[in-house]
């Protein structure tokens, strides 16, 4: 080989090469974890029963969804035709992005919101297009359907939203889908469990709505990764075609039904946040912290210049919050997840000290 010879190495493709990049601060999460909106103690004991039968010639064969996908789809009372199961809810936004996104089409998305819609966006030769929400940070309905165009082919609506806690009303998402016929409306129900109102019935009735649904939230299966697509059949078909066959372990197939069935479990630790929640609203009321009213477990408050030591101060004291300051209107942000109540009343002691600290080296 010619020493002298240049090395030329593979590079990838140019819409690669511009992909905006998200690396979300993970690693040394030893604390409470009020950081990510996950379920912030367990899944159902049910859940680790099934885990502790699994063997070792179970882990020899290919997974099978479409078993699984029945028993989701009587769960939600529609049919199996109209459900696919992913990995994860990212699993589901990157392929139905990759079905419906081409050249010259336009995302349509409300800011802020959750940041994986853009980056996986991004990585189609479509355009995202943001409508900003105002101050209240309330879903920029108007805003929104007056920037729909013939070029709009997706439009995604976190419902309620991250990091904002807002939701869309019913209403307004049935004349959003109406507006743009053209478009398929995902409705990203990741936090349905927290609000309880859902428009998953919609897709019997309107032909472009698609509902997500995740079971890393409330169930507590994060670290297994399953979401669920819910829409029209004809839709589904062509999700199902860019969809693996395989992109869903066995191991979160195996959990689906003892976490579905274990209501019980599902009911108290929801129960759980929403009082925590109204608790916390108030713990921050009483500090006169600014905050935005939500109806997901986690809340939105402003923090101001010192956010950032905000967070420092706050993980220092064994409880960890997410700093959303970057996203679009909300400098000066932080996002704290709601746990149960005994946590939160844990994280009310350090965030008060937290608070005191701020405010005394203002003054000093």
């Amino acid at each position: 080989m010619n020493k002298s010879a240049s090395v030329v190495q593979p590079i990838p493709r140019a819409r690669v090469q511009a992909m905006k990049e998200y690396h979300p601060p993970l690693g040394n999460r030893n604390a409470m974890r009020l950081d990510f909106n996950e379920n912030t103690i367990a899944c159902s004991p049910r859940v680790l029963e099934v885990l502790g039968r699994i063997s070792a010639g179970d882990l020899t064969r290919y997974p099978e969804r479409a078993p699984m996908e029945h028993i989701v789809a009587k769960h939600l009372e529609v049919a199996p035709e109209q459900v696919v199961l992913t990995n994860g809810v990212d699993d589901a936004i990157h392929v139905l992005f990759e079905t419906f996104l081409d050249s010259g089409d336009e995302l349509l998305l409300p800011v802020p919101t959750y940041t994986m819609y853009e980056v996986y966006a991004s990585a189609t030769d479509a355009r995202a297009v943001t409508v900003q929400a105002g101050a209240d940070l309330q879903f920029p309905f108007d805003r929104l359907v007056n920037a729909v165009s013939p070029r709009t082919k997706v439009i995604a609506v976190a419902n309620p939203n991250s990091p904002s806690g807002s939701i869309a009303t019913r209403q307004q998402i049935i004349e959003l889908a109406q507006r743009a016929s053209q478009a398929v409306v995902l409705v990203d129900e990741a936090y349905f469990h927290f609000y309880g109102e859902t428009v998953i019935d919609l897709i019997a009735s309107l032909p472009n709505v698609i509902i997500a649904r995740t079971f890393s939230k409330a169930y507590g299966l994060a670290g297994l990764r399953l979401g669920v697509l819910a829409g029209p059949v004809e839709l589904m078909r062509w999700i199902r075609r860019v969809l693996s066959p395989y992109s869903v372990n066995s191991l979160a197939l195996a959990c689906l039904p003892p976490a579905l069935e274990d209501s019980a479990y599902l009911d108290w630790y929801v129960s759980e946040v929403i009082t925590a929640r109204a608790e916390f609203e108030t713990a921050l009321d009483a500090a006169e912290v600014r905050r935005w009213p939500s109806r997901a477990n986690f809340i939105l408050v402003d923090i101001g210049a010192t956010h950032d030591e905000f967070v420092g101060l706050m993980s220092a004291g064994g409880v960890l919050v997410r700093d959303r300051s970057g996203d679009p209107g909300c400098d000066g942000c932080v996002r704290i997840t709601i746990g149960t109540r005994e946590q939160m009343r844990e994280a009310v002691g350090v965030l008060y000290k937290t608070l005191e600290m701020l405010r005394g080296n203002r003054e000093g």
